[in-house]
């Protein structure tokens, strides 16, 4: 792989600046691979081949049926690169191997395949209004896409982005997260050997601050589609204001998993887990507060508590590991501060608590924690820690754990589990969240859109809301008379 170069206009190229800087294994702290550190003036460039591809290229001129071919292409080059895919992406962010092979990876060639169905059924409509006119509607790609991404799911979340802008017919220019820019340059690679023409897609890796707002602030870009910070969602849209272009946003989350005394215990357990300690609670849709009706709180804590021991924290390339690093020391830091927040505002600390010993003295392993006796108003029920920390809150009516969980600012993500439909469905209705699980955690499909209520965003990815963020719709009115 050309690591050290950008990918602008079907080819590869040193960034203008001539610097690099290296990515680094979280598990062990070593240098991975040095990347190329782009700038404005590499966006620019990349803004410019997107632009010209866009305006007077093939790509939004062939027919919906090529299209989609060479996205479905993308969805199986995927596939065949799996290995290799699984490996980068957990060289840079720390997670399992099992996760990125066996799941993230096959779930972003899921969704390439997806929209490339799609490809021939975007269409408007005709409609009959009065007697000497004919109206109709078309439904036109946008043009040109930025797409910023994180580096909690690098390439999934890429591709939420990639796979709708290109079905529908835009171009793109992608920004991936600058501690995890591997899968990304491996992907610019699979576009060339599938035939993607030139300037169809660009990569650009380096710092955000730059990089990434200089995409926000080109007046040549027409919409971005972000995934990160609420911070940074709030200074996008600030930026972005400057030229009107169209935003999607999906930002961060405190999501509520709310466990009723009617409810299997052990599949509730199970689910309370996954809800956050998969990818290290690196998770944006993470059930980082647990709500348990009073009245099974002590049991459920018993064989919570006795599961989590369960869990091996270690190297991400072992198959028995369950939990990685998280994905720097910066993060490290962060988690761990908020840990100590939590002991000092008095949550009692059950489990976890500190950095993981996994014999090698390096890396940068957090113990998977819970804290017990958390109320909404301490530090670590409010805010988005973004690490393997769980808060457990307790609540006495269906009444009081809806309100208990819908008390944040975000709206992503929730679950609720009980064996009573009603009581789940009036709950689902009353959670002010994009996505609520019922009986499940973290279960997505690429024909289901998913984005945030409140502070946790606008606009959905996946699924035909999401074919809606990358077109314009055009009325035609033509005079018969």
């Amino acid at each position: 792989m050309k690591t050290g170069e950008l990918f602008i206009g079907g080819n590869w190229r040193p960034p203008l600046s001539g610097e690099t800087y290296a990515t680094i294994n979280p598990a062990t702290e070593e240098e991975s691979a040095r990347v190329a550190r782009g700038d404005e003036r590499d966006v620019d460039l990349a803004v410019a081949a997107a632009r010209k591809a866009f305006d007077s290229g093939p790509w939004p001129k062939i027919s919906a049926a090529d299209r989609g071919r060479i996205v479905w292409k993308l969805g199986d080059l995927i596939m065949a690169n799996l290995d290799e895919m699984a490996r980068l992406e957990s060289l840079c962010t720390g997670k399992t191997l099992f996760d990125s092979g066996k799941v993230e990876i096959p779930f972003a060639a899921e969704v390439f395949r997806y929209y490339a169905g799609w490809a021939t059924k975007i269409h408007g409509e005709t409609l009959a209004l009065r007697e000497g006119a004919f109206t109709f509607t078309l439904r036109q790609p946008i043009g040109v896409v930025g797409a910023i991404v994180p580096w909690n799911f690098p390439f999934l979340l890429s591709s939420w982005k990639i796979a709708p802008a290109l079905a529908a017919g835009n171009t793109v220019v992608l920004k991936p997260a600058s501690l995890t820019p591997l899968t990304a340059l491996k992907f610019a690679e699979l576009c060339q050997e599938a035939g993607l023409p030139e300037g169809v897609f660009n990569v650009v890796t380096g710092p955000g601050g730059k990089a990434g707002m200089a995409l926000v602030r080109d007046p040549r870009v027409d919409k971005i589609a972000f995934t990160g910070s609420t911070e940074v969602g709030k200074q996008i849209m600030r930026e972005a204001a400057g030229t009107l272009k169209r935003l999607s946003l999906e930002l961060g989350g405190k999501s509520p998993n709310i466990v009723f005394a009617d409810a299997d215990m052990e599949a509730a357990v199970k689910g309370a887990l996954t809800g956050i300690f998969y990818n290290k609670g690196e998770v944006c849709a993470a059930g980082s507060r647990l709500f348990l009706e009073e009245k099974v709180h002590d049991e459920f804590m018993s064989k919570l508590t006795e599961r989590v021991k369960g869990l091996k924290v270690g190297d991400p390339m072992d198959k028995a590991t369950r939990m990685g690093p998280v994905v720097s020391k910066q993060q490290m830091e962060t988690v761990l501060s908020y840990i100590e927040s939590g002991k000092q505002e008095g949550a009692r600390l059950v489990a976890g608590g500190g950095r993981a010993n996994i014999g090698t003295g390096k890396g940068f392993f957090i113990e998977p924690t819970i804290f017990d006796g958390v109320s909404n108003k301490m530090k670590i029920a409010r805010e988005e820690i973004f690490g393997p920390v769980l808060s457990v809150i307790p609540f006495k009516s269906v009444e009081e754990g809806v309100a208990e969980g819908n008390e944040t600012t975000y709206g992503l993500a929730a679950a609720v589990w009980t064996r009573d439909v009603g009581k789940a469905l009036k709950a689902a209705r009353a959670i002010r969240a994009g996505t609520v699980w019922v009986n499940a955690y973290n279960l997505f499909d690429a024909a289901l859109p998913f984005g945030g209520f409140k502070e946790s965003g606008f606009g959905r990815e996946m699924g035909s809301a999401g074919l809606d963020l990358y077109t314009e719709v055009k009325s035609v009115w033509v005079d018969l008379t």
